[in-house]
Parts: structure tokens; C-alpha cells; sequence
């Protein structure tokens, strides 16, 4: 059920004006982020800083950062970490996935950061807290978090333009290269049609040839002024950071997130997660059931778009880190304005059952999307690729952040999310039905968790007595 009282505005003109606010962070004279077109607004974002412009025409500004808000409130009583905790064990449960991690944080804090289930069915070991999983799409966020801190720096400004560090790059129309910006990249308004050259990423064709192949590309609209989404052409972005640091992007994150927010399982790329002391391997659905490979490496390429791996301990840190709880590393007014929509994806309140039952409004900001769930501000995104799945998101006005990641082609575990949102919320429960899992056998959910109780809290529940399924 939708609350549309409560519904936040989409008023084109008070959006650029608050995201022009929002583009700030500590002590830069970063421009915002040009081209923004109507998307919903984020009503508790917009005291995180003031702006005075210094020029009329510049666009420079100062930062001034008003008082940090109070706590968020405790969540409400129905939002039971044991029993979702629980849930996910039952979703593992006769392997209907073969492996899940999951992190809950809330007042940057560490609610729960487990593992579920195996690691491979044809060599099984529990998942644990540790154990790496890919992340797909998710790792956009990450992208986008350090392109902000480079204009945190002042050495890049939002505005900057892409040609200003490749200038050979082309599109199919004349001028039109030269007009996309940083801000454009990461929220994937560069005019090209969606997935452009994706399939031929899937083909093993080269990121760098498919970066020259981008000129012969019919374009969607004029850079800066439409959604599309992207994999290719959002990890031009890597390139930026290289010419503007003279670090490879993957030594960046490393230094820039990785090492200061603890995220100690953590890497990119094919080699990062097969040198993982424990990491799950991808599921597909054979005859005889789940069948485990070697990560296909293709997305690799691309490693601002999807290059990331981590454990359910490195994405507890992280969620830590998005709510605000990690200043020193990831100052509030850059949170800000990395979650402020500037491109309005209404698609996205159809593409399944949960967002067409909850969703408001849908936009993409800088490397993340920001929905209005039942008139609540959610920053969101989900990932895909071969053998593993994932979502991440956060809902500031609870302080809360939730994380779920398996290792199989399954859209199962996907109900976790929401139905943890609703009950943070208080959507009552029994108008959730996003698990399809018989819960109502107590025996089950107790046994769980009385067993769990007993073990690490970074250890696989119930995992040592998984068995493989059959080949």
C-alpha cells in the first residue's frame, strides 16, 4: 500500500536548486553537478550544508555544516534481526541457494554480518561472515564514493569534463563527447542507448576497444539530458581517475576505501576474489540441480561498473561508512550529494512486485538509486552477474542499512530487502509476502535460532551440516 500523503515532491525547480546545495563537500569549490533533469527530491538531505555562491557566474561556492541531527529513532519492535536472520537460513535451507551473507547496521552499529549456507556444491564449506562474494552493480557505489572524494580534494570538480582526460574519446555525434562530465557518467546520463555494448562485454570482446567502438553508437539523446543505463560507459570513469591521479582506479579504492574503512576481505577483479582465503563460487541451474563455476570474468573489465568483492564483514563497514557513521573517510555533505537523484528513472516503480506495491518515485543519483518507499527517502542498488546476485540499500531516516548477497541464478533471496524495509517502517507484516517461505512452522524458525545462539557471530548458521546437491 502506497502512502501518497506522504509522498515526497518532484518539483522540477526545487530540485536543481537542492542539488545544486547538495554538490558540495568539506572544503572544495566544487560546481554542481550540470545537465539535472526532474527526479525526486530528498527531504532529509537538505541540512546537511549551505552554499553562497562566490560569482554570479562561476558557480564556486563556500560550505558551511549545520549541526549533526539528532539519533535516528529506535526501530520499531517487528524489526526481529533473529528472525531474519532466520529467514535467511530457511532460504538456504535444501539449497533453494546454495550460499547467502547478509549485514544489518542501524546508529552505525553492527547488528548482524553472517553467512548462510555453502560455498560450493561440489566442495562444500560454510559461508561465513568472511566469505567474498562478488558484487556486481553494486559496485557502482563505490565508483561514484570515489569520485566524490576526488572532488572533496579538488582534484576533479563534478563538471569535469571527460574529454579533459581522454581527449581522443568520440561519440557518433560531432561535439557531443565533449559535454559529458563526471556527473554525467556516474548517473549514467551520457545519451547512449541502455547496456551499450554490454552483449559484446559478455563475448569477451575488450573494455578498450569497446570504448572506441562507444563513437559508432547511434545516440539516445544529448549527453546530460536522458537516463540510460550503462557498464561500459560508466567505467570511464577509471580512466578519469588514472589521468587525474596517476593511480591505476583499483590501487584508489584500495587506499581510498578499502584500507581506512576496514574492509579487510575485500578486492576487485578475477584475481582479488580467487585469492580470498574463503569466497563462493557462482551457481547455475543444471538438470540435476545447482551447478558451481569459475567467475566469468567479463564484468571484471569493467571494474568501476562491477569489479567489487566483499564479505558480509566488509559490507557491514561500508554500510556503516553510506549513513554517515565514517566522517573522516566519507564526510556527511559528499553523502549528501552522492545520494541526491538527478535523473528520474520511473521505470524502476514497475520492475517488480515489491517496487510496484511500494514505490512512489525512482531516480538515480551519483553510482546509487533513490526511491520513495512508501514515503520514505531509500538509496538502493542491486547487482547481477553470472552465478551471483545482490542489493544494497540504506533508509536514512532510520539510520539503517542492509546488505544481502548469494551466490545463485535465483530471485528468491530478493524479498529479504523489502521485508525488512517494511517492518523498519511498520508496514504491518501481514501485509508482506515478498519470501515465498512457509514460516509459519515455529519449530523451524526456533531450532534456528537456539542453534545460532551458540556460534560465532561471523559463522555460517547451520552451515557445517550442509551437504552438496546432487550433480
Amino acid at each position: 500500500m502506497k502512502d501518497h500523503a506522504n509522498r515526497l515532491p518532484r518539483i522540477g525547480g526545487r530540485l536543481v536548486a537542492l542539488a545544486f546545495l547538495l554538490t558540495l563537500t568539506l572544503g572544495t569549490a566544487a560546481e554542481a553537478p550540470p545537465h539535472q533533469t526532474a527526479a525526486p527530491s530528498s527531504g532529509d538531505a537538505t541540512a546537511v550544508a549551505t552554499a553562497i555562491p562566490a560569482t554570479a557566474n562561476a558557480g564556486i561556492v563556500e560550505t558551511s555544516i549545520t549541526p549533526a541531527p539528532p539519533p535516528a529513532p529506535p526501530l520499531p519492535g517487528e524489526f526481529d534481526v533473529e528472525m531474519f536472520e532466520a529467514m535467511a537460513q530457511m532460504i538456504v535451507a535444501d539449497q533453494r541457494v546454495p550460499g547467502l551473507a547478509m549485514a544489518i547496521v542501524h546508529d552505525g552499529k553492527v547488528l548482524s554480518a553472517r553467512g548462510y549456507g555453502i560455498t560450493d556444491v561440489s566442495d562444500a564449506e560454510p559461508v561465513d561472515g568472511h566469505t567474498v562474494f562478488r558484487l556486481a552493480s553494486l559496485s557502482k557505489g563505490f565508483a561514484g564514493t570515489l569520485a566524490g572524494l576526488l572532488v572533496n580534494d579538488g582534484t576533479l570538480r563534478w563538471d569535469s569534463r571527460l574529454t579533459d582526460y581522454m581527449p581522443g574519446f568520440q561519440l557518433s555525434q560531432p561535439g557531443a563527447a565533449q559535454k559529458i562530465t563526471v556527473a554525467d557518467l556516474l548517473s549514467h546520463r551520457v545519451g547512449l542507448p541502455h547496456n551499450a555494448y554490454d552483449r559484446s562485454l559478455e563475448r569477451y570482446v575488450d573494455y578498450r576497444t569497446l570504448t572506441h567502438k562507444l563513437a559508432d553508437v547511434p545516440l539516445k539523446c544529448a549527453p546530460g539530458t536522458c537516463y540510460a543505463y550503462q557498464n561500459v560507459a560508466f567505467s570511464l570513469i577509471g580512466d578519469i581517475v588514472f589521468a587525474a591521479t596517476g593511480d591505476f582506479y583499483s590501487q584508489e579504492v584500495r587506499s581510498r576505501l578499502f584500507k581506512p574503512l576496514g574492509m579487510n576481505d575485500a578486492s576487485l577483479g578475477l584475481e582479488g576474489i580467487e585469492s580470498s582465503a574463503r569466497w563462493a563460487k557462482p551457481h547455475v541451474r543444471g538438470r540435476g540441480g545447482w551447478v558451481s563455476l569459475m567467475p566469468k570474468p567479463t564484468y571484471y573489465e569493467v571494474a568501476p561498473a562491477a569489479g567489487v568483492n566483499a564479505s558480509a564483514s566488509d559490507m557491514a563497514q561500508w554500510l556503516i561508512a553510506q549513513t554517515g557513521h565514517r566522517p573522516e573517510v566519507i564526510p556527511a555533505p559528499l553523502l549528501a550529494t552522492l545520494h541526491q537523484p538527478l535523473v528520474d528513472t520511473p521505470y524502476q516503480t514497475r520492475s517488480s512486485s515489491w517496487r510496484r506495491a511500494r514505490l512512489d518515485s525512482a531516480g538515480y543519483a551519483l553510482g546509487w538509486r533513490v526511491y520513495d518507499y512508501s514515503g520514505h527517502r531509500l538509496v538502493y542498488h542491486a547487482g547481477a552477474v553470472q552465478g551471483y546476485r545482490g542489493m544494497i540499500a540504506m533508509l536514512p531516516e532510520r539510520d539503517l542499512g542492509i546488505a544481502v548477497m548469494w551466490n545463485g541464478e535465483s530471485s528468491l533471496p530478493s524479498g529479504l530487502l523489502p521485508t525488512m524495509i517494511d517492518r523498519a517502517i511498520g508496514i504491518p507484516s501481514e501485509l508482506t509476502a515478498w519470501v515465498d517461505i512457509d514460516f509459519d512452522r515455529p519449530d523451524a524458525y526456533y531450532a534456528d535460532v537456539n542453534q545460532d545462539a551458540e556460534q560465532d557471530p561471523a559463522a555460517g548458521s547451520n552451515a557445517a551440516s550442509a551437504t552438496a546437491a546432487p550433480q
